[in-house]
């Protein structure tokens, strides 16, 4: 059985895992999840999943005591699975309410935004130089 430690250690390796971008997201202001600081409880789920979610606690709130923020997770029918996204989940809200502008959910949107917008120019600048071109060629008739 992993401890609470290799779990916070694999759940922050998963959000390093987002900086493929050709710009750097800064991780260094991510918040570390201390064991004293979680409470965790594991209730029964429901939905889908048959015997294995009807007869077994495999849901998994997670309450962060100092702020009192509450993470259920119940995307699968592991609960090994489910308290890793949960802590993965956990740690994201915290980021995002310590860092604020520069979480590293907020750094990665603002980078798919100037993507976008770069991705637009283009294709602008391609649709103006295909119009000037037909303009030179045929002469302005269509």
């Amino acid at each position: 059985m992993l401890s609470l430690r290799t779990i916070s250690s694999s759940v922050r390796q998963s959000i390093f895992a987002i900086t493929r971008f050709k710009t750097t997201i800064d991780v260094s202001k991510v918040p570390v999840l201390r064991d004293e600081d979680l409470e965790e409880a594991f209730v029964r789920g429901s939905g889908p999943g048959g015997q294995s979610v009807a007869k077994t606690n495999n849901k998994v709130v997670l309450t962060h005591k100092p702020t009192g923020i509450v993470i259920q997770c119940h995307s699968s029918r592991s609960l090994f699975k489910n308290r890793e996204e949960a802590r993965r989940l956990l740690i994201l809200k915290l980021d995002e309410l310590e860092n604020g502008d520069q979480s590293v959910e907020a750094q990665r949107q603002k980078i798919e935004a100037k993507k976008h917008s770069e991705t637009t120019r283009r294709k602008m600048k391609r649709q103006e130089l295909k119009r000037s071109w037909k303009d030179r060629e045929f002469g302005g008739q269509d």
